[in-house]
Order: structure tokens, then C-alpha cells, then sequence
């Protein structure tokens, strides 16, 4: 698993309007950060959320924003920023340019976990 050609990987349907591709991890947890590339629609919005480990998200291509818990307002997301989000961290984040919003997650444990909360 040295060299990951992203466009070789199959996109997997995801919640709403959007698909993922795991780069690194799998279902049994055998590696020890899980990451992968979510592209999202325009529209696209998560639910809130949240992950009992860190997570860091950083925008590729596209225009979205984020509400992230105890910060003020949104967050302006295009290529090149990152949200470095602590574990139990409530957030969420949407597409809202004209064109799909591109992020790669980085999950610092072996399996994805979201734990979905009320808005």
C-alpha cells in the first residue's frame, strides 16, 4: 500500500449528495489513522457531528463552510485550509459553491466512527 492512485479507487455512494474513497483503512481496523476523500455537491451538508478521536479535514478543491462547536459563526472553507478538530468536537460542513467540494479527513484511529447528534 506504498502508492494509493486515487482515481483507480472506486467511489462508494455516501450520505446525501456525495462519495467517498478510503485511501487508508479498512472495515477491520488494521491500520492505525483511517483517511479518505469525501466529494461533495453543491447543497451538501453534513449532520452534525461529532468523533471520538481527532479528525482533520482539509479542503482540495470547491467552496463550503463549516460550524464548528464554541467558534463563532462559520468557517470559510476553499483549497488549502484545515480544521484541526479535537475529539468530541461537534461539527458540521457544506458545499455551497457551484462546483463539488472536495476534502481529504484524516481520522487518528484504525476505523471511522461519527457519532451523529441533535441539532
Amino acid at each position: 500500500m506504498p502508492v494509493i492512485d486515487h482515481a483507480k479507487l472506486p467511489a462508494e455512494p455516501f450520505r446525501g449528495n456525495s462519495t467517498y474513497q478510503t485511501l487508508v483503512g479498512d472495515a477491520a481496523g488494521s491500520t492505525p489513522v483511517f483517511v479518505g476523500l469525501q466529494t461533495a455537491q453543491p447543497g451538501y451538508r453534513t449532520a452534525l457531528h461529532s468523533h471520538p478521536y481527532m479528525e482533520i479535514i482539509t479542503v482540495l478543491d470547491g467552496q463550503g463552510e463549516a460550524w464548528l462547536e464554541d467558534t463563532e459563526g462559520v468557517v470559510a472553507l476553499h483549497p488549502g485550509v484545515s480544521l484541526v478538530l479535537p475529539a468530541g468536537m461537534k461539527h458540521w460542513f457544506s458545499a455551497t459553491g457551484d462546483a463539488p467540494l472536495r476534502v481529504m479527513g484524516i481520522h487518528a484511529a484504525p476505523a471511522r466512527t461519527v457519532v451523529v447528534h441533535d441539532e
